[in-house]
């Protein structure tokens, strides 16, 4: 069945797991919105364009690396890839799987967080910024899949989980998810211009016309990042022979 249309049935298989999987499912798309509504609705008002961009941003980011790095090294652990590499799946099939669901949930997000800040905190914006603002985000998943990947591929199951949380929580705040990086002291601001969701949150922040950037910088430093873990991701596949 896999042999026959190989990237269809694992989508599929990935559009099932995320069903018959709340309990992962729902914080993944509930956080997000939570501190949005949180800070963005209530807390900072003024602040709720920018918050969307920053916190929209956020939450893909959550979504692809959580998707691909728990959930690839859970199945690496059970031999689910070692018999996915046996079988005539190529592995572009496999990612492809993977990315669907990241990439539902980026949308969803998007989706969520503009709806509230539309309906619930006046913010207007023309409707090619609201499409810009969805397209740039959900294709801004792919660089944090391929991190995800990378480090599901590497990690152990235990591991993962604990390593991601590590790389996540820190990479977005430093990145001015929560705080303008502005407001850091001017060592740690050159570290946040150094960050991939910082790029990422720039270009949503130049869409909907928040601050403008430079997007040939921010293009390039998203495209080496995820060029970087494209290629651990090959040598991890390379090298994948069961649990570890």
């Amino acid at each position: 069945m896999i042999a026959a249309n190989p990237s269809a049935q694992l989508i599929r298989a990935q559009w099932l797991n995320l069903l018959r999987t709340p309990a992962y499912t729902l914080p993944t798309l509930l956080f997000p919105v939570m501190f949005y509504v949180f800070f963005g609705l209530l807390m900072l008002r003024g602040q709720s364009l920018w918050l969307l961009c920053t916190f929209a941003t956020f939450g893909i980011m959550g979504a692809a690396l959580f998707s691909f790095g728990v959930s690839i090294a859970t199945e690496r652990a059970q031999g689910w890839l070692l018999l996915l590499r046996a079988s005539p799946a190529p592995v572009s099939a496999v990612i492809a799987g993977k990315a669907f669901g990241a990439i539902v949930f980026a949308i969803i997000i998007v989706v969520t967080l503009s709806t509230l800040a539309a309906g619930f905190a006046d913010v207007r914006l023309e409707s090619w910024q609201w499409l810009g603002l969805a397209a740039i985000l959900t294709v801004g998943a792919l660089p944090f899949c391929l991190m995800g990947l990378a480090l599901g591929l590497w990690l152990g199951p235990n591991a993962a989980p604990a390593v991601l949380n590590i790389v996540y929580l820190p990479m977005g705040f430093l990145s001015g998810l929560w705080i303008p990086s502005t407001m850091f002291p001017g060592w740690l601001q050159a570290v946040a211009e150094w960050l991939p969701p910082y790029h990422l949150a720039a270009l949503a922040l130049d869409i909907t016309g928040v601050k403008a950037a430079d997007w040939g910088h921010s293009l390039g430093v998203l495209g080496l990042f995820g060029l970087v873990f494209a290629l651990l991701t090959a040598r991890g596949w390379q090298r994948l022979d069961g649990v570890s």
